[in-house]
């Protein structure tokens, strides 16, 4: 018990992680967003273990409070030793801050952030070491910091959580890492999304409260400081308990392995979730996953796409049609879920434009994303490849001169450009579509008098087809044809937009809103391009790049990678509705097809009219890879998971609100898994040895 006494602020705070992380899971288990039922065993097994598994990782996370507890020490200030350290103390900063040091090797800010810690702590140590009658304030009010700021890190983690659940339903995944890099665009999302200051004060002000109740509480540590011996069996057993960590926590980890995904999130720590997001960031497909032999591997992949040889996906296309140059103007709409349409079954009216431009078009009604970030959608429409394990191509290094959409086009003498309306450097896009020979025009390339309204992620969709307008009509004039990409992002959190454009307030923030609003947009562009010279000799392509939200009770729910897709060209391309399986990677090699190119192709991606496509999919996350085909998902996972589900559908009509429940097989279909490992094996391997570089 004495002991125990002597770990008191340690204790406090890892009973206050303890209860934040319990409210945070109940707080998730009523969101709305948590759509399904638990047992009274799973809520033991949600609450049991999670919060075991919160006490380990703050075990280990809460190291560093832990050293610094055992750092206090009066000893350390009497003579000579006080002398003697703060000598250590100053000559170091003296060294850090005019010698070259290994912080200057790395360069950065390393060596500001260095000589800063250092100089703050020799100053510090001085005051402590010069002036003993106020070292008990000084003590305390340092120790009010540090505590302080232990506490305000539960608790907006805490926050984060809820946050990051509302947006995609789990705990912190790949997205989260991928967040940090882009940390300037993701707080002005925040800050433009939700009441910052409120919810600020309110966290500021809990952690004040709960910091001064802590303090007042365990300030009897400060004036009876444990001495050494104490210090030492304190941390031998610390020690051993950090040990018992780092074997329990992957342990528990490893029992959130039930068959409906809130479960799993819902009992898992998001720091530890964090964690291993971060470590599997790159996912080495072949270190990880199910293999086939590659001579099978690229034999299965043969029946799929026949005319491929040779250990690749390149194979000639051939048309009996002449081909056709007309312009070509692809638009992936940023978080446009299939429901949102009333073509696909929504009836709140929100797309009223897509809905009747759907009726003079031609419709994939049964169209599936690849994924649930947009780099995966560009990933898709761009490179016609299945989504491979960890990064998206478009965020990898080895991202250039790939084959692409865009270097057929240039083969075919065509402009080719990528029109976005935030900052292309956001998740690497300029980099990847400048590497592939995209020009880029982004919201650096707008004139101030080109901009209406903004918000973080960029200009508003009616400035960004604006500039598309402005920008055809020059390329008009070169007597060449043009391939523009365009992606929009207005549908997007905070959904901000101007004001009297749509019936719904734009200070709702809501993302019926922000539907509404690129629905509005998209109409007035085209209302512009009917009057343009080049509108009746072009063809467009719309599209989701994914769907709105991807969380469901199940890895890869179904419905939520449904996404609208329609071809819309008077007079070339046929209005009808195509209800056959296809995949996102299938749209541009189709497009391509209506205009008869004759071109060797490496694409993934099928013309779905030709007699010879089998209907399947492709859905995944950063590490579950799904495929679809004959009603069955098969989803393949690091350490040589497998898994296979009976796809039930509510409905048979695909232009409709479809919900599938995926019933986990007891026998796997061995055909299609094997397939499966085909599609994903075989694309690794192709990028891994670089033979899907341009022609």
């Amino acid at each position: 018990m004495k002991a125990l006494n002597k770990t008191t602020p340690f204790l406090y705070l890892l009973l206050f992680y303890g209860v934040t992380n319990t409210i945070l899971r109940l707080t998730l288990l009523f969101n709305p967003i948590t759509q399904t039922n638990f047992s009274f065993l799973d809520l033991v097994k949600i609450f049991g273990l999670g919060i075991i598994s919160d006490g380990f990782v703050f075990l280990l996370a809460g190291s560093i409070l832990w050293l610094y507890l055992l750092f206090l020490s009066n000893e350390k200030f009497s003579k000579p030793w006080g002398y003697i350290i703060f000598g250590i103390l100053a000559g170091l900063l003296v060294y850090v801050s005019f010698f070259n040091t290994i912080l200057n090797e790395y360069g950065g800010v390393l060596p500001e952030i260095g000589m800063s810690f250092i100089g703050l702590k020799t100053v510090l140590f001085g005051l402590l070491l010069f002036l003993p009658k106020y070292r008990n304030p000084i003590r305390l009010g340092l120790y009010s910091i540090t505590i302080f700021i232990f506490v305000l890190a539960i608790i907006q983690n805490a926050v984060s959580e809820y946050f990051f659940w509302n947006e995609f339903g789990v705990k912190y995944n790949f997205i989260a890492v991928d967040y940090l890099v882009y940390t300037n665009t993701v707080i002005g999302n925040i800050i433009e999304s939700y009441p910052v200051l409120p919810l600020f004060l309110a966290i500021g002000t809990l952690s004040f409260l709960t910091t001064f109740y802590i303090v007042k509480k365990t300030r009897a540590y400060l004036e009876n400081l444990p001495d050494f011996v104490t210090k030492v069996k304190i941390t031998a057993a610390y020690g051993v308990l950090l040990l018992i960590s780092l074997l329990a926590i992957p342990a528990l980890a490893s029992t959130e392995n039930s068959q409906n995904i809130f479960k799993d999130e819902l009992q898992a720590n998001g720091i530890y979730k964090f964690y291993l997001a971060f470590k599997n960031s790159e996912l080495d497909y072949f270190k990880f996953y199910k293999t086939l032999p590659e001579r099978d591997a690229f034999a299965l992949l043969k029946q799929e796409m026949p005319g491929i040889s040779n250990n690749s996906s390149a194979r000639q296309i051939t048309s009996d049609g002449k081909e056709n140059h007309k312009n070509v103007v692809l638009i992936t709409v940023e978080s446009l879920s299939a429901d949102f349409l009333k073509t696909y079954g929504n009836d709140q009216e929100i797309t009223p434009f897509l809905d009747s431009l759907a009726t003079k078009s031609l419709v994939f009604t049964d169209l599936y994303a690849t994924g649930n970030r947009t780099v995966r959608g560009l990933e898709a429409v761009t490179l016609s490849i299945p989504p491979t394990a960890g990064e998206s191509v478009v965020k990898r290094k080895d991202n250039k001169n790939k084959f692409s959409t865009g270097s057929v086009f240039k083969q075919k003498g065509y402009n080719v450009k990528f029109l976005y309306g935030g900052d292309a450097f956001f998740d690497n896009m300029e980099d990847f579509f400048s590497g592939n020979n995209y020009d880029i025009i982004d919201k650096k390339r707008f004139l101030p008098s080109e901009i209406t309204f903004q918000n973080v992620w960029g200009v508003c969709d009616e400035n960004l087809f604006d500039k598309a307008i402005t920008v055809m009509n020059e390329e008009s004039k070169e007597n060449k044809p043009f391939f523009n990409h365009i992606m929009t992002v207005s549908n997007h959190r905070p959904y901000t937009y101007p004001e009297n454009r749509i019936d719904i307030p734009a200070d709702a923030k809501s993302r019926e809103g922000g539907v509404k609003y690129t629905d509005f947009a998209i109409r007035r562009f085209f209302e512009k391009a009917k009057k343009q010279p080049w509108f009746s000799n072009t063809v467009f392509v719309i599209l989701a790049d994914h769907c709105a939200s991807s969380s469901g009770k199940t890895e890869l729910p179904m419905e939520k990678y449904h996404i609208p897709a329609m071809v819309f060209a008077p007079g070339f391309v046929k209005p009808e509705k195509f209800n056959t399986l296809m995949s996102q990677i299938d749209v541009m090699p189709t497009v391509i097809a209506l205009l008869h190119f004759q071109y060797q192709s490496k694409f993934y991606g099928q013309d779905v009219f030709q007699a010879n496509y089998k209907p399947r999919a492709f859905i995944a996350t950063y590490q579950d890879l799904g495929f679809v085909k004959d009603n069955i998902l098969t989803v393949i996972s690091p350490k040589q998971k497998i898994k296979q589900f009976d796809l039930i559908a509510s409905s048979k009509n695909t232009a409709a609100p479809i919900h599938y429940e995926e019933k986990p097989r007891k026998e796997l279909n061995q055909d299609l898994v094997n397939q499966t490992i085909s599609f994903y094996q075989s694309t690794s391997e192709i990028l891994k040895t670089n033979k899907y570089q341009k022609l």
